[in-house]
């Protein structure tokens, strides 16, 4: 089993959802138009993750091979529900604004797939890690492809902190640029695709320069031992 840094790391970077796996797309494109959106989203995501994970690892040894993906959903279900009602009580402005993208994270792939490729194989505390890293990872995505949308498309940062964090929160908001009539294609879906194309793009090009030291070395040592 890998070590906790490493399973970390993998839902961080290596193999992130968003990014990556490209699981989920349909609530990332949808709803990351401003930060607080991708926040609150992300969240219950990666408190579904970490719940549905840790669930599974426990019953793995008593639930069949036959029924295992039919108890799996119903695991993530009944988590996604509790989530939502607790939104509906506490959140219920951003609850309307997510709308059916919250009772939705019960068919996001990627979890019913770390529940079965990793929680239902490997012990709690990996399997906590791991959800925790997955959700982490789809939440950063969210969050920086909410920040870019937001700016370009409003100029500002943190719009309806309020809704999350309380009357206290509305001097959050941050005017990145003053006098900005917005633009459009932004926060519109088409703006969603292109953004997170270029946030792909970047991530592809910051892993090419990272594994090229690696691979000059590796053809250094080899050159070393033909001399």
């Amino acid at each position: 089993m890998d070590s906790y840094s490493k399973i970390l790391k993998n839902g961080l970077w290596e193999n992130n959802q968003a990014f990556v796996a490209l699981l989920g797309l349909c609530p990332l494109l949808a709803v990351s138009n401003t930060v607080i959106n991708g926040l609150v989203l992300g969240l219950a995501t990666t408190l579904t993750l970490v719940l549905s994970n840790t669930v599974v690892s426990l019953i793995r040894h008593q639930v069949g091979s036959e029924i295992r993906l039919p108890v799996f959903v119903l695991i993530i279900a009944s988590i996604v529900t509790t989530i939502e009602l607790i939104m509906n009580s506490y959140f219920y402005e951003l609850y309307l604004i997510l709308g059916i993208f919250i009772p939705l994270i019960v068919t996001n792939c990627s979890i019913i797939g770390r529940a079965e490729a990793f929680a239902s194989k490997n012990p709690v505390g990996a399997s906590f890690i791991d959800g925790f890293g997955m959700g982490l990872g789809f939440t950063a995505a969210l969050v920086i492809l909410g920040a870019m949308r937001e700016v370009l498309g409003s100029g500002t940062l943190f719009a309806n902190a309020d809704l999350m964090f309380g009357d206290a929160a509305k001097d959050m908001v941050i005017y990145v640029i003053s006098d900005y009539e917005g633009f459009l294609l932004a926060i519109l879906p088409p703006g969603a695709f292109i953004g997170l194309g270029l946030l792909i793009a970047l991530k592809n090009v910051i892993d090419k320069r990272l594994s090229k030291p690696a691979s000059q070395s590796v053809s250094l040592s080899m050159d070393a031992k033909k001399a």
